[in-house]
């Protein structure tokens, strides 16, 4: 992890995975910690593509991680500068510090971006003054979702397994492939696991992953309603860590079963937020309104970094021999996990996309937006996805999830 920035009012460092930690503190520390969490929220939700995204936000810290943005600028021509600052704005948001301090410049599409919104103002329309964001009336919200799978054209099994719930007080109900939900105490659960090892070990290692979630994630939501809250960041860990121990077990005792693993990327709607945890190269994306795509989770491998520092392109990360060569997972003889976890604001016409590698071994980002804006009224998204990935490649298991939220 290294630190680039250390002053009285935030501590920033950028980590190995490529995510930056913002760490606010002195005068008025909640404050900006706020300001900048609710400025970046509203540029994701208008679109804005040149400023950092929320992975998580932790309020007790006033700890915020973002994406990174790319390294900064020392020298930019200043009209220039003042046009960026004044592209922002058609975003309904005034940078209140528009210095050259706060210009980045990302390699992999060649695009000056703007950093460090704590001092920044959310606009309206007419007159350019402050807006007061409206309390959200109600943070119970309906949900469509649909998931699909397949084994390939190269495989006979497949390792692949995906899975949704819906979890109240009393029960937990196993959700089909495609459904729409109206139960407001519902936390529901959405998740997709890659499993991998010799023979069947792989199919059986996704399949050990979706039962712990099955098993270990129902009794909080129940403690919730007796009162006591859901720490998702220590749930996560716990589950993480629970399936890691379990598929290490097994593949110490089972010659068949040695060196299994799996990967999981796993979403929790709960109330008007997303919470979400991830290990290895399944993808969760987010599937903006003007029809842009964009990744919430790393890869970990050595290329999925190479891309995130701007060092390959995504096209370049899609053909190197080396893309699914995984540097974390759950089993395959890691001792420890270090799950990504974070969260995102919902709001209706959101969607998300979990998908295996199998898809996007098939398909560029910018395709599956295309896909899915192509995907006829007779098919599910999540269908229509996967036979055009397999269709383009074949070559692994491909799995999608797709929820929408109404």
């Amino acid at each position: 992890m290294l630190t680039v920035k250390d002053t009285q009012r935030a501590t920033v460092q950028v980590c190995f995975d490529g995510s930056v930690r913002k760490a606010f503190h002195g005068p008025k520390a909640k404050e900006r910690f706020e300001n900048e969490l609710r400025v970046l929220r509203h540029l994701e939700q208008k679109g804005c593509d040149f400023v950092p995204r929320v992975i998580s936000a932790d309020q007790e810290k006033l700890l915020l991680v973002t994406t990174n943005c790319g390294s900064r600028v020392d020298q930019l021509d200043p009209t220039r500068c003042k046009e960026l600052f004044a592209e922002i704005e058609q975003y309904g948001v005034r940078h209140d510090d528009p210095e050259l301090r706060n210009v980045t410049y990302r390699q992999q599409d060649g695009r000056f971006c703007l950093i460090d919104f704590e001092f920044a103002t959310i606009l309206k329309k007419e007159g350019m003054s402050i807006l007061t964001l409206p309390e959200v009336s109600s943070p119970k919200l309906s949900l469509k979702w649909s998931g699909y799978s397949d084994s390939g054209n190269m495989r006979s099994n497949n390792e692949d397994s995906f899975l949704g719930l819906a979890i109240d007080a009393a029960e937990v109900r196993h959700l089909g492939k495609v459904g729409t939900t109206t139960h407001a105490e519902n936390d529901l659960l959405f998740a997709v696991s890659d499993g991998m090892g010799g023979a069947n070990a792989g199919e059986f290692a996704s399949r050990i992953v979706v039962d712990k979630i099955t098993r270990m994630l129902p009794p909080l939501i129940r403690q919730r309603a007796s009162g006591k809250p859901i720490g998702y960041e220590g749930a996560f860990e716990a589950l993480f860590s629970e399936i890691n121990k379990a598929l290490q077990y097994l593949g110490d005792s089972y010659e068949e079963c040695r060196g299994m693993g799996a990967t999981l990327s796993l979403c929790w709607f709960s109330g008007d937020t997303m919470h979400f945890a991830h290990i290895g190269d399944t993808r969760i994306y987010s599937l903006l309104k003007d029809g842009k795509i964009l990744q919430l989770t790393d890869d970990d491998t050595h290329v999925g970094w190479l891309k995130r520092t701007g060092q390959i392109s995504e096209l370049e990360a899609r053909m190197h021999p080396a893309k699914n060569r995984l540097q974390k997972a759950l089993g395959a003889g890691n001792q420890f996990v270090n799950p990504q976890i974070g969260e995102i604001a919902c709001h209706p016409g959101n969607r998300f996309l979990i998908c295996s590698d199998g898809v996007t071994d098939g398909l560029s980002d910018q395709r599956i937006a295309e896909v899915l804006k192509e995907c006829p009224k007779n098919r599910t998204p999540a269908e229509y996805l996967v036979v055009e990935a397999v269709s383009s490649s074949g070559k692994d298991n491909a799995t999608a999830m797709i929820v929408t939220i109404l």
